[in-house]
């Protein structure tokens, strides 16, 4: 299936709510991306802002080698509420020798399994959406959050108005909280590792690492 060039090319399998967000927010950012699916009905609704998509049985091997499965350069399963189906297919997909297999799990156990079949990448969308509302509603200044595991996190926060007019170095973040500032957005700029002179402004937004509890510790200066 002919296909056009792009620094990446993507195949999303199962195009509900998020596999629909995977595939459309690839194409914004300039990949190519293979849509597929087994309802026709959802493939036609799409037909129009997808790269290009089919209506075929992912689990199906014959029918994932009709397009070239194998030459994609990461494969997406995105299939929810049938898990089968979403086995099967990763499944099929490992064994035509996928470069790169990424699958969705609604749980653990679903995790366990898939990555035991040869997943390369397992990703739990709904945990991970529950773990930031949580960060969210608990810590209201926490921008955006990203659980990196073992109790650490990076967030995006509001600088707290106690550090308004501090410099980085003064602020003793790191001493003083055991936090790290990977990055400082300021009137729409953003500035990687800023340098310890860097004066924070009122309306500035900083991206840290940590520990979760040094993050709230932090967080607690704002309230």
């Amino acid at each position: 299936m002919a296909r056009k060039p792009s620094r990446l090319e993507f195949a999303v399998i199962g195009l509900g709510r998020f596999g629909r967000s995977v595939a459309l927010s690839l194409i914004e950012r300039g990949h190519t991306v293979l849509g597929i699916d087994r309802d026709p009905n959802i493939v036609q609704q799409l037909a129009d802002q997808m790269t290009q998509v089919v209506a075929l049985d992912s689990s199906n091997e014959d029918a994932l080698r009709a397009v070239d499965i194998m030459s994609f350069d990461t494969v997406v399963v995105a299939i929810g509420s049938q898990f089968e189906a979403n086995l099967m297919t990763t499944v099929a997909l490992k064994s035509l020798g996928v470069k790169r297999v990424v699958c969705k799990a609604l749980n653990e156990r679903q995790k366990y399994i898939l990555t035991r079949v040869g997943a390369d990448m397992v990703v739990l969308p709904e945990h991970e959406a529950g773990a930031r509302l949580a960060w969210q509603l608990s810590e209201p200044h926490v921008l955006e959050h990203l659980n990196l595991g073992s109790g650490f996190s990076v967030a995006e926060v509001r600088v707290p108005a106690p550090l308004v007019g501090q410099t980085l170095m003064q602020s003793g973040l790191r001493r003083r909280y055991g936090i790290n500032v990977l990055a400082v957005k300021h009137n729409g700029k953003m500035i990687v590792t800023p340098p310890p002179d860097y004066v924070f402004s009122r309306d500035d937004r900083i991206l840290i690492i940590g520990a979760d509890s040094s993050i709230s510790t932090f967080c607690d200066l704002s309230s």
